[in-house]
């Protein structure tokens, strides 16, 4: 077989310092990650941050719905107020070099330290419970944007200790192994449902009689107030079609066989097809909206300062006990999102050690995302989290930090052409979504189904995950009902010393706590 001058690259850094800080294949570590390749890693990286590009313009728009430090003087929320209106624009493109910043720094770092192939960025859910429950819109809430953020701060420190106490990973690695399967089964889900909505092709909708439905018609044909809501011609919009055949199933074909780079293509030619305005799948359609989306596009180059949104932590917020409240809310949403989102991210890859149930570096992963938190809350940002869009980057080969970092370049790439990678449609990566989810439901083969109390709480947990739209309550809902369930079976059996015992008990999963205690090693 002829060696090709990708091999002869590969083999070069595998065999240099860049090799063994990364345990390339090859590179003779002696941990050194089957099938890791340099150029492999690099294309897995584009793919993770193309998939998650869409951050840099989502969250600047939920987060600059609270209004940020702009203050309203009157009672009607300033929704027509030109001035006010004009700061919260100010905040929103503030809020866009923020996200593309605080997500270069803490994928950067997440590869580099922890050698992981995760993407971090700030995540959702918890930007819009800040944005709309926290905050509220327009500073309609319980505590001002600076008080939020010093809630954010705090956030990160606990989350520190934590880590480097090892009780974040002692969490994950003590959660029955069912549980932990279903947790990656019910992210792929997730991940699925999220390319299939409106965020993504568009293909299922919102219905006033049955929750869901189908979707895919265009904003003409919504239910009046309520976008994503289709009232007829379900699977009409261009764009969605343009998603399902160039992004998805051109995307199958691609990865059928073989061709690398495969979800990148398919993000890319979507997006390239979008951005001409005088077609039926322009991403900037000539309405206000449109215009305003085009006119940014066309700027390519753009850099804004940090003067509303920047270092504007209100110290003495926490003798508010509204403040706490917040704290306490995102620190056990996000703990539990965080954490499972790591370890399924790292069991996707490969990277879970067998006997003791952790991940490779889990202690500096875990560290990372808190002082990610930290530093994001100093630039004005709602929590930072591991995404599960980094499944994408797996799925094309990432298995060491690598990835990260190429992603990481990318969005520090981003903070200056935010621009243009503002621009990557929705229904480009969404068909990559669905892709990847199909791949990662693989995980309920490893799930006991041979006995109730151990497949109806990895059930709940699969179900609630994407149905709630939260990791953390579909971790919530799997761990309360196993404890509920199999409490009982187990106070039976010790009372009556085995004898009454459910018939298929011999066939349930044995709960262990792993070696390895909670301490970790280095302390």
């Amino acid at each position: 077989m002829s060696v090709t001058i990708i091999d002869e690259i590969n083999a070069a850094v595998a065999l240099s310092p860049v090799g063994t800080w990364f345990r390339l294949e090859g590179s003779g570590h002696f941990k050194e990650r089957a099938g890791s390749r340099f150029l492999t890693e690099l294309r897995a990286g584009l793919t993770t941050w193309a998939a998650m590009a869409y951050i840099i313009s989502v969250n600047a728009s939920i987060l600059s719905e609270s209004g940020g430090t702009c203050v309203c003087p009157t009672k009607d929320l300033c929704t027509k107020d030109p001035v006010y209106l004009t700061c919260v624009e100010e905040v929103r493109r503030e809020l866009i070099t923020t996200t593309a910043a605080i997500s270069a720094l803490a994928s950067a770092a997440m590869g580099l330290i922890a050698n992981l192939p995760v993407g971090l960025a700030p995540g959702l859910g918890l930007n819009a419970y800040l944005a709309y429950s926290i905050v509220g819109f327009h500073g309609s809430g319980s505590i001002t944007y600076r008080e939020a953020m010093s809630a954010v701060f705090l956030e990160g420190i606990i989350f520190f200790v934590l880590s480097i106490c090892g009780l974040r990973q002692w969490l994950a690695r003590i959660m029955p192994q069912s549980l932990v399967m279903a947790v990656g089964a019910g992210i792929g889900l997730f991940i699925a449902f999220i390319g299939l909505s409106p965020t993504g092709l568009g293909v299922i909708g919102g219905s006033t009689v049955n929750l869901v439905g189908l979707g895919g018609c265009t904003a003409e044909h919504y239910v009046d107030g309520l976008p994503g809501y289709c009232a007829s011609r379900v699977l009409q919009n261009p764009t969605m079609w343009l998603g399902v055949f160039v992004g998805g199933i051109l995307t199958v074909y691609l990865m059928m066989y073989r061709i690398r780079g495969a979800i990148l293509i398919g993000i890319f030619l979507v997006s390239v097809i979008s951005w001409p305005r005088s077609t039926p799948v322009t991403l900037f359609p000539h309405t206000n909206d449109g215009d305003a989306a085009f006119n940014f596009f066309n700027k390519v180059v753009a850099f804004k300062p940090l003067h509303m949104i920047g270092n504007v932590i209100d110290f003495g917020g926490y003798g508010n006990g509204r403040v706490w409240y917040a704290l306490a809310t995102m620190l056990y949403v996000d703990i539990l999102d965080t954490t499972g989102t790591l370890y399924s991210m790292a069991k996707f890859a490969g990277l879970r050690d067998p006997v003791t149930l952790d991940f490779e570096g889990s202690t500096s992963a875990y560290c990372v995302d808190a002082i990610a938190i930290t530093i994001g809350s100093l630039l004005g940002t709602s929590p930072v989290t591991a995404y599960i869009e980094s499944a994408t980057g797996i799925a094309e080969g990432g298995k060491t930090g690598i990835t990260a970092i190429v992603t990481g370049l990318m969005f520090l790439v981003s903070v200056f052409f935010a621009p243009i990678f503002a621009s990557i449609p929705s229904w480009a990566t969404g068909g990559a979504l669905v892709i990847v989810g199909s791949l990662m439901i693989r995980n309920v083969r490893e799930i006991n189904w041979n006995y109730i109390g151990d497949s109806v709480p990895a059930f709940l947990t699969i179900i609630i995950t994407p149905l709630s739209y939260n990791i953390a309550y579909g971790v919530i809902a799997g761990i309360t009902s196993y404890i509920v369930i199999n409490s009982v079976p187990w106070v039976l059996r010790k009372v009556s010393n085995g004898k009454i015992s459910p018939p298929t008990y011999d066939a349930a999963e044995q709960w262990i706590v792993p070696p390895g205690g909670i301490i970790p090693p280095w302390m």
